[in-house]
């Protein structure tokens, strides 16, 4: 498994079974059930680094759509509601793209807005 020894299988189990249906994607709820709130910053750029496929330093939308399958090959793809929703909070700059930075891992670790 991509998240291992930064989350529990149990813990990713859960947060998936959670938004299983479409349009029911909730990133912060996500996180916190995932385990992932409250992670180090480093552990917070490991989970970024796993996300961004083609490592281009940024998730870009078609990664983000594909968020879930990241950490279960059989899971769903984002609704595109749910990936505009997802990338318009962790866009800080409006560039279409969320980039690991000093903003995304306080929110992670604190606020929990988005990864």
């Amino acid at each position: 498994m991509a998240f291992a020894g930064v989350l529990k299988d149990a813990d990713i189990t859960a947060a998936l079974d959670g938004c299983k249906a479409a349009d029911s994607f909730d990133h912060k709820k996500f996180f916190q059930v995932c385990g992932l709130a409250g992670k180090s910053a480093d552990d917070v750029k490991k989970a970024f680094g796993i996300i961004d496929q083609d490592k281009s330093g940024f998730i870009e939308e078609e990664e983000l759509k594909l968020f879930l399958q990241n950490f279960s090959a059989g899971a769903r793809a984002l609704t595109d509601a749910e990936t505009k929703v997802f990338l318009k909070a962790g866009d800080s700059d409006g560039d279409g793209k969320i980039g690991v930075d000093a903003r995304l891992c306080s929110c992670l670790k604190y606020e929990f807005c988005l990864l």
